[in-house]
């Protein structure tokens, strides 16, 4: 009797633990739902969309883009997608595989699993060996300072979900990939990571390579316990961002404050905005020194160094062609502690960073404050040429498929 009666206690306690699922009750609120269908609707109506481009009000500026030979082989990141997709199951390769040109390129955006559903696989369902494939795909596309900020992008998840509770929003391994396109030497391809915080959309074209849009950021930025306890992001961006802005004379800040006040979150250009339209704003390129060029310079560098370095050169050969055409925007104050909000802007790249409001950390974060503790950046090519779009249509419009 005694040992019927723990086992029935045993079973009793097992069932207390199971997930909700398992009882019928789903770990969805009303509310959560509802936020989820609010985001897939925006997501929804933006890919409704024919894309153009980030522009100014004054359209798309023509011709900046061009096909042509960089000299930087691409053949180790092919042969890394193309063993990663050996990987994959045909159902597995049904979610994950698309056309150059599909709408799949566009479906992304900065918010977690739990409120915009992904397609592709994730790292949470891949076996070892497809783990092993994606990584290498990752470690051959990126530098190695921009593979060590996607691991520490992915680890602040861990750390909302022991701050939060909601396995069905957070975790470390909760970023899908895809492929776009057959990777090939000569035709265009590429592939995507997406999930919170951290978006990557990969555009390969003979030995070209564009990188946007890119999304990095996080919260909390500083890890302080937990299972990453000591992870740190996104601390280069910030800090030549505000070093940048210090070292201006005092007519130049008030050229570049296009606000002093940082009451709310400023980003701009994000999901869903791939046809927004902005113009320029701050202080122009042409009125910094030589120093000062050099300066805005190295902190373009913190972003586009994310790509691997061959190529992450010839973006940055591109961007200095235009520097006396970019921008610098802020919004908030310039002390050592400030909360703020920058942007750079060319005919030829866009950079936002933002201190958010919080949103996974209100146990040590006033709501409705931004904060130091969470940080959004993008990075985006304007005019027409995210996704390599512009590449893309000038290669099918010299080889229709």
């Amino acid at each position: 009797m005694r040992i019927r009666t723990s086992i029935y206690v045993l079973l009793g306690l097992w069932i207390l633990l199971l997930p909700r699922t398992y009882l019928g009750q789903s770990l969805y609120s009303e509310q959560l739902l509802n936020q989820k269908t609010n985001f897939m609707r925006g997501g929804a109506n933006a890919l409704g969309e024919a894309f153009r481009g980030v522009a100014t009000s004054s359209g798309i500026q023509e011709g900046l883009f061009q096909i042509r030979s960089t000299g930087i082989s691409t053949d180790a990141i092919r042969q890394a997608a193309d063993a990663f997709l050996a990987t994959l199951s045909p159902p597995e390769l049904s979610r994950v595989h698309y056309a150059v040109h599909d709408p799949e390129w566009r479906n992304w955006s900065n918010v977690d699993i739990g409120i915009f559903a992904r397609l592709g696989l994730s790292l949470e369902e891949m076996n070892e060996s497809q783990k092993d494939a994606a990584w290498s795909l990752l470690d051959i596309a990126l530098s190695a300072d921009g593979l060590e900020k996607v691991r520490r992008i992915m680890r602040t998840e861990q750390r909302l979900l022991e701050l939060n509770g909601e396995p069905i929003r957070y975790g470390v391994d909760k970023y899908y990939f895809t492929v776009m396109g057959i990777p090939s030497a000569t035709e265009p391809w590429g592939f995507q990571l997406d999930g919170h915080h951290l978006v990557i959309n990969y555009f390969v074209l003979g030995d070209q390579v564009v990188m946007t849009p890119a999304f990095w950021g996080g919260e909390p930025v500083y890890t302080e316990a937990g299972m990453y306890a000591g992870n740190r992001i996104m601390e280069g961006e910030e800090q030549k961002g505000l070093a940048f802005m210090q070292s201006l004379d005092a007519a130049q800040q008030a050229s570049a404050t296009i606000d002093r006040d940082k009451v709310r979150n400023n980003q701009l250009a994000a999901a869903n905005q791939d046809n927004l339209t902005l113009d320029y704003e701050g202080l122009p390129g042409a009125d910094l020194s030589s120093g000062q060029k050099l300066a805005l310079l190295n902190l373009i560098r913190e972003y586009v160094g994310n790509l691997r370095d061959p190529h992450a050169e010839a973006t940055m050969a591109e961007i200095g062609a235009h520097l006396d055409e970019t921008y610098f925007a802020w919004i908030g104050t310039a002390e050592d502690d400030a909360v703020f909000y920058y942007r750079i802007h060319s005919p030829v790249i866009l950079i936002e960073f933002d201190h958010q409001n919080p949103v996974g950390t209100l146990q040590k974060n006033a709501r409705g404050v931004p904060t130091r503790d969470h940080i959004h950046t993008v990075v985006r090519t304007p005019n027409g040429n995210d996704y390599g779009k512009d590449l893309l249509a000038q290669h099918l419009a010299m080889h229709p498929h």
